[in-house]
């Protein structure tokens, strides 16, 4: 079932802000001349895309479902596939981006399918690690519609894999979060990884 919603508000965002001061330290550490034309402003830039991506922190999953939960008397597999995300890796700072996955069994209710793709991005605009990151939205989904089971996967690449480190400029990663009838029932499950398509990342 869509839903209509209008676009978060970043009005507050400004007073959540790192300070620009900080940035501003880290790029003098290289060497660099903060007074040239290109860094001038950078920043305070930075400041406010990194208070983008970590907005995630001041959001809650009632913010962000809106009440916006139906009745159904469809009990069958309700997937959204392919929803992009992109987070943070709290190990080093770096972007990891993706798409995720998400099924779910209804038990008299569901969501609406943008809230789905809202939970996603709450919990990837932190600091976050992709394992932690399925299970929590996965969490959020049964919380939100008490239904009998919910399925999720995400696959990945990883910026700190691929700019940094082995340097593999190829790899992916693939993790899976199942709760109630997902984790008990194997036709169930194998319906879900069944439908689930294959990776392109």
């Amino acid at each position: 079932m869509c839903d209509s919603n209008s676009n978060a508000s970043n009005s507050n965002l400004d007073a959540r802000l790192p300070s620009p001061d900080l940035y501003a330290k880290l790029i003098a550490s290289t060497g660099e001349d903060l007074n040239r034309p290109g860094l001038l402003d950078t920043p305070t830039r930075a400041a406010k895309a990194f208070g983008y991506l970590t907005q995630g922190y001041h959001q809650t999953l009632e913010e962000v479902t809106n009440n916006a939960v139906f009745p159904t008397d469809n009990p069958e597999l309700v997937l959204i596939h392919n929803i992009e995300f992109y987070s943070l890796c709290e190990h080093h700072l770096l972007p990891f981006h993706g798409v995720a996955h998400v099924g779910y069994l209804p038990d008299g209710k569901v969501i609406g399918l943008s809230k789905v793709a809202r939970i996603i991005d709450m919990f990837a605009r932190r600091l976050q690690i992709q394992e932690n990151l399925s299970q929590q939205v996965a969490n959020a989904i049964m919380e939100v519609t008490d239904c009998r089971g919910v399925a999720v996967v995400m696959d990945a690449s990883h910026m700190c894999m691929m700019m940094r480190g082995v340097n593999k400029q190829l790899s992916s990663t693939r993790t899976t979060a199942m709760l109630g009838d997902f984790k008990t029932d194997i036709q169930a499950r194998n319906e879900f990884l069944a439908a689930v398509p294959t990776s392109k990342i």
